[in-house]
């Protein structure tokens, strides 16, 4: 019966959700600067009669009671936050915002969230325990607004004994969800060097330490951090990105500066590979003739799936959208502040199909041609609900 209710719901308020979703899609703001979007949110829990409070400046917490509320604490999150891209599609809510885009899907996030919470308010009287709506800012940014909230104790009073969150999975065809239990996805942490010598006239190197030589043998000399230090069979990625030095075709720069990326799936492995990368750069450097600085900004840990949640949301899944449409997540490189709440209470992190081949709904998550099915709003406020709940 209850299923059967949210099922109901969730398709006669989809219309509504929809155009909430492009609201939001033409209003995208960047990581810790969700004003309009929390005042936003703000506004739609007055209207559906839910309390809630400000944490983090701009997230929002609310508090859904059903029948004995003491019972247990059930926790929901999305984020709200948009990256710097320049939209390309050519759509009715395309942003408004020049250079900003809701690339990653948290609107549509945002927007399952405030849908489940209609529909679970509606219901109150009807489901027990308590459900707490975080939603949280700057998922998109170093140190991550889920660590922000709970230094401020979004998970506390009451605290969660589950928390779910959804991400749109663009290559996953709209009507399904897909799960994956333990290690979901990787740590990650940002990588800053600089190498400084003297610089000098380029036709004559042997008067100074070759900046640009330099650099070029440490990008190399990296990999073998990952390819010979750790085990073939523990995901890891090391990358640079960025090379910056010189500006013109004579001059050897007096510094070159590089940024890059380390990905890891093991706590242990990834702060070895700190000090590995961190030696391996001061000596290299040095012994070549000239001097680095490196700096390893921390970021995210690994997103960890508890077995015995997943599990059980697995069958629910199957039970509200039939067993052909729940498939397997594949393990992803990529990183996401849900982390933090994994790693402090059982977590279940699920994707939503948000693709449609046949339309030309493919593009990936973080490019400029971004989008969605739509369709895929009613199946994630919807699943959200009734996770929450079951």
């Amino acid at each position: 019966m209850m299923k059967d209710t949210i099922r109901q719901l969730a398709k006669k308020y989809a219309p509504d959700f929809i155009e909430i979703r492009q609201h939001l899609h033409s209003h995208p703001e960047l990581s810790y600067q969700e004003f309009e979007t929390s005042a936003f949110v703000q506004k739609k829990l007055t209207e559906f009669g839910i309390p809630f409070e400000i944490k983090a400046t701009t997230g929002v917490v609310g508090l859904i009671k059903g029948k004995n509320s003491q019972a247990k604490t059930t926790a929901l999150r999305a984020d709200m936050d948009a990256l710097p891209i320049l939209e390309e599609n050519d759509i009715p809510y395309k942003s408004k915002n020049n250079g900003v885009m809701h690339a990653c899907g948290h609107d549509v996030h945002t927007t399952c969230l405030l849908g489940a919470a209609k529909i679970l308010n509606q219901l109150k009287d009807e489901w027990e325990g308590t459900v707490k709506l975080i939603f949280q800012p700057g998922e998109e940014k170093n140190p991550g607004g889920a660590s922000l909230l709970i230094k401020e104790g979004v998970l506390e009073n009451p605290r969660p004994q589950k928390i779910f969150a959804l991400h749109v999975h663009p290559g996953l065809e709209v009507g399904k969800v897909s799960f994956r239990n333990g290690m979901v996805m990787a740590s990650a942490d940002e990588i800053y060097i600089s190498i400084k010598s003297k610089g000098g006239h380029a036709a004559a190197p042997q008067l100074t330490a070759d900046t640009i030589l330099i650099a070029s043998h440490l990008i190399i000399s990296l990999q073998q951090i990952v390819s010979r230090n750790n085990s073939p069979f523990n995901p890891s990625v090391l990358s640079i990105t960025s090379f910056k030095g010189g500006n013109t075709t004579n001059v050897i720069p007096s510094e070159v500066k590089l940024m890059g990326t380390f990905r890891a799936m093991n706590e242990e492995w990834r702060f070895k590979a700190h000090e590995l990368i961190k030696k391996q750069t001061i000596e290299l450097v040095a012994a070549m003739g000239a001097e680095a600085t490196i700096h390893i900004d921390v970021g995210y840990p690994f997103v960890l799936n508890d077995e015995q949640l997943g599990n059980e949301t697995i069958k629910k899944a199957q039970e509200y959208l039939g067993e052909p449409n729940v498939e397997e997540t594949e393990l992803r490189m990529g990183a996401e502040d849900f982390a933090y709440y994994s790693h402090q209470l059982p977590a279940c992190f699920f994707r939503l199909g948000a693709g449609n081949k046949s339309n030309g709904i493919t593009s990936g998550v973080h490019t400029p041609t971004f989008n969605i099915d739509e369709n895929a709003i009613e199946i994630g406020m919807g699943m959200m609900a009734w996770a929450a709940i079951s």
